[in-house]
């Protein structure tokens, strides 16, 4: 077992989820379609490709652009990844993962998109939507 792979699952227990994170930090995105999916800022761990599903048949997917799909329960609606179709990298909801992991926040996605009611304190890097588009192209 690597010392930064983690474990979840979803609210009723039928998908569980493996994952190896890049680096052990958080990414918020503010796009208008995180802000739609989970009613805020979509808070995710980078996990490349190193991501094991078990429970698949409860996993729906919605392509949500030409680029990037969703993942979710069938069962209990429990958002599972926001996943790249190119490269099949994925982004795991910071909060399906168990256990204590020493987590930095370290950039936020889409800043021209946050709405004003809130904010987050710690220092960042902030990329607007271009230069999201730009670095994830």
């Amino acid at each position: 077992m690597s010392a930064n792979e983690q474990t979840g699952a979803c609210l009723c227990g039928k998908v569980r989820i493996n994952a190896t994170p890049e680096t052990l930090h958080m990414v918020a995105c503010h796009c208008t379609q995180c802000q739609t999916w989970g009613g805020g800022p979509f808070l995710s761990v980078e996990c490349g490709g190193s991501v094991v599903i078990e429970g698949e048949e409860a996993v729906a997917v919605y392509s949500s652009s030409q680029w990037a799909e969703r993942g979710f329960c069938r069962e209990c609606g429990t958002h599972l990844f926001y996943r790249l179709k190119s490269q099949g990298d994925y982004a795991i909801p910071l909060g399906l993962f168990s256990g204590e992991a020493n987590w930095a926040f370290e950039r936020q996605l889409f800043i021209d998109q946050k709405p004003a009611c809130y904010s987050f304190s710690e220092p960042t890097e902030n990329l607007t939507r271009d230069e999201t588009f730009e670095r994830y192209a």
